[in-house]
């Protein structure tokens, strides 16, 4: 296994490409790891982190919904939903091109 860093950043910044493709930020990261996980040293462990986090803002908006039409309040939730995306990635390649372990709140533990 190698070291790289460099890639590992970029798999948490590939994440943003939801704002630009709509899809892309989850279909790059998860090619990704999968394609790496066994090359690269803590590629395992980031990738599952981010698979994670994207599954948790998929579930974290979907159940927004019924909340915009039930009391309004899923547009707040669905802002934050959008913030968290847009944060967390950017907060989490700085941690990884440090070489720090990733840390997605609210993530649901699925892998």
């Amino acid at each position: 296994m190698r070291k790289d860093n460099q890639l590992i950043v970029l798999t948490h910044l590939s994440q943003l490409l939801d704002y630009v493709t709509g899809v892309g930020g989850f279909i790059v990261p998860l090619v990704l790891w999968l394609t790496q996980r066994d090359k690269i040293e803590q590629m395992d462990e980031h990738g599952k982190s981010i698979i994670n986090f994207q599954i948790s803002i998929l579930v974290y908006a979907l159940l927004s919904i019924p909340l915009i039409f039930l009391l309004g309040f899923g547009i707040l939730v669905l802002i934050a939903v959008g913030i968290m995306a847009f944060i967390f990635p950017i907060i989490n390649a700085i941690k990884a091109s440090n070489g720090e372990k990733p840390y997605y709140p609210l993530s649901l533990p699925i892998f």
